[in-house]
């Protein structure tokens, strides 16, 4: 039952946002933008009524009359401000309860979304609760019927039993103390609600808390007709001696209102706290349990060439924003085409959408709209990146081989030359992408600090059957020419931080590290640094006398080569294991650490779990791994560089 009422409502909204796409643009229809709507109709109410107040008095009878000058005396702006304070109002609850019933019909309130659906509640009920108290401001006869209503409704309780109302039965019993206590709910609710507002956006990465600018103007402008063509006015002054019998309704906020004459106040707290309990439950409640734990999901990125996780039933875009990629987007709704990527490998739910921005023919060759896409098993993805990582523009560029020269058994040092007078710039950490006649492309790190501006370094590991690895070993010769492009990746090193650094780096994630390194000795970086190198024996620390002269010439950094298999001949005195728990024995607590990690996607995926028992926040971990094809069919099987887990 409940899935055919959501799919209801989902043709409803899709039907009705086409119509908006075509009087609109779908890059301007403003159902795609009901939340920043909602957020915009905040901050006219708040500008509007800090106008008002500045006029405003609080007393029995300068209370009335502060707002009739307002409305009439001052009507070219305090009748105007006025009027906008009410429209926006009921524009603000408007564009919430729509929000949020598209959500409720698009069943995106359940498993991980239940904090931002309870939140959203408690907004709705906080803006209610502010309006209605708008209401009793004027002192006009629609005030004294809220006042006396809300009073009536309230005395149910066993708090109150019946105090309430003995305030408003005769004239002389309302004092002036009561518009100073209604004036200062009346700032401390919105107040309340913009604090409820950053948090109910903060588990939405990337949230729009703004409209387009044309949608802003446009509601400005139309708010602002409305206002001079129908201006809010008050009704006569409150009499308590006369009882209210018609008054001029807002059923935006007074809904239950006419109730709690018609029902007993018992009926009317039934149906507002049960309707509330409901909608508070609703993402716990069946036809699917939302306290079952969501499956986790791991979608590999290209061009990022990063492994992030994705939760059960959380859009591919919310993922990849979350994990801080530059995935573009623009309606969030499947309405305008602007996020649509492909799928390379794996299966999705492609969800709800408008038919006219993803074909059918483009769904066949892997196409999917990341807003609505959900995935049902790992994924390998695609995208054409809407900013390059770290600033720095993505180019094409051409290089011929100056150096080649073989540091273990299985890795050679290969250093390149750009021809011409082309230059690249880039960030310690970052790598580039070699591309192939075929159009394939091989990853690796850049070795070479960014200062340095000659040869480019880079170390590329022997992959037994990997095509281009296997022609660098055995046919690559100086002079040879080669295409790449970069500078690309997340994973490089940050300096707004005074945090000592942890550097992890597994057989040749040594690359980007020794990159970082060397650029943070050049810039005089007076952090404490410590470099864990993990290989299987000592014939893989391959360079292992750069760390060691490091480690002479500058006070602040430790190396610590860690071999997990020694051999016999290697007479190793030094840390045997794996490279993280090394790091677990001699950190207890890594809550005061910044820790860059580099290498397997075994080595990262056994040390992130670990090291954030110690203490580490995600937002000071930084990694890369290269990967082995683990999951992901598609992939081939050679060494690329991607980063797993922790902020971009």
């Amino acid at each position: 039952m409940l899935r055919r009422l959501q799919l209801a409502g989902q043709r409803v909204f899709l039907r009705v946002e086409n119509l908006f796409n075509l009087a609109f643009g779908d890059r301007l229809n403003p159902l795609y933008y009901l939340g920043p709507i909602a957020y915009y109709m905040f901050w006219i109410v708040a500008a509007s009524g800090l106008y008002l107040y500045v006029f405003f008095k609080t007393g029995v009878n300068e209370a009335y009359a502060s707002v009739e000058y307002l409305t009439h005396g001052q009507w070219y702006l305090g009748g105007v401000m006025r009027s906008l304070h009410r429209y926006a109002s009921d524009g603000m609850v408007l564009a919430m309860l729509l929000h949020m019933v598209r959500h409720f019909t698009f069943d995106r309130y359940r498993s991980f979304r239940w904090f931002s659906w309870l939140t959203g509640m408690l907004l709705l009920w906080l803006v209610y609760a502010s309006g209605i108290n708008g209401y009793m401001l004027p002192w006009d006869r629609l005030a004294q019927f809220v006042v006396a209503a809300t009073a009536e409704w309230f005395d149910w309780l066993p708090i109150f039993n019946g105090a309430l109302i003995r305030n408003f039965i005769f004239r002389n019993a309302v004092n002036d103390r009561l518009f100073s206590l209604l004036s200062f709910v009346h700032i401390g609710l919105p107040l309340g609600v913009l604090a409820l507002l950053w948090i109910h956006t903060q588990r939405v990465p990337r949230a729009k808390t703004n409209p387009p600018l044309p949608i802003m103007f446009t509601l400005l402008a139309a708010l602002t007709v409305l206002s001079l063509i129908k201006p809010a006015v008050s009704m006569e002054q409150a009499d308590l001696g006369v009882a209210v019998t018609a008054i001029s309704f807002d059923w935006f906020y007074l809904t239950v209102y006419p109730l709690i004459y018609r029902w007993s106040p018992a009926e009317v707290w039934l149906l507002t706290g049960g309707a509330t309990l409901l909608f508070m439950l609703l993402p716990w409640l069946p036809p699917r349990l939302g306290f079952r734990k969501a499956r986790i999901f791991h979608l590999m990125v290209h061009p990022d060439n990063r492994i992030v996780a994705a939760r059960e039933g959380e859009t591919l875009l919310d993922a990849g924003l979350r994990e801080g990629l530059a995935l573009p987007f623009e309606c969030r709704n499947g309405g305008c085409g602007v996020c649509k990527g492909t799928v390379l490998y794996g299966a999705v739910d492609y969800g709800a959408y408008q038919a006219s921005v993803l074909s059918e023919q483009e769904k066949n060759e892997g196409k999917a709209l990341f807003c609505c896409a959900t995935p049902l098993s790992d994924l390998e993805l695609e995208y054409h990146s809407a900013a390059a990582p770290g600033g720095i523009p993505v180019g094409v560029y051409t290089a011929r081989v100056q150096g080649l020269r073989r540091l273990a058994d299985d890795v050679m040092q290969v250093h390149l030359r750009l021809v011409g007078d082309a230059k690249i710039r880039f960030y310690a950490g970052q790598y580039l992408n070699v591309l192939l006649d075929d159009g394939a492309k091989r990853s690796f790190s850049f070795a070479t600090a960014p200062h340095e501006t000659g040869l480019i370094e880079l170390h590329i590991r022997w992959v037994k059957g990997g095509r281009f690895t296997t022609h660098v070993f055995t046919e690559m010769k100086e002079g040879e020419v080669l295409r790449f492009e970069g500078p690309l990746g997340s994973f490089f090193l940050r300096e707004d931080s005074d945090k000592p650094i942890i550097f992890v780096a597994g057989a040749t994630g040594f690359a980007p590290v020794k990159s970082m390194l060397e650029y943070a000795f050049h810039a005089g970086l007076k952090r404490k640094m410590l470099l864990y190198w993990g290989v299987r024996s000592k014939k893989d620390l391959y360079l292992a006398h750069l760390p060691q002269r490091w480690e002479q010439e500058h006070a602040n950094f430790r190396f610590i080569p860690v071999l997990s298999e020694p051999r016999p001949e290697d007479d190793w005195q030094g840390r045997t294991g794996l490279v993280h728990e090394a790091i677990l024995q001699d950190f207890p607590d890594l809550s005061g650490y910044q820790i860059y990690a580099c290498g397997s996607v075994q080595m990262v995926e056994a040390a992130h779990p670990a090291f954030m028992s110690r203490g580490m926040s995600e937002d000071d971990c930084f990694s890369d791994a290269f990967r082995l094809a683990p999951r992901l069919g598609h992939a081939p099987p050679q060494a690329d560089m991607v980063r797993l887990g922790g902020p971009a």
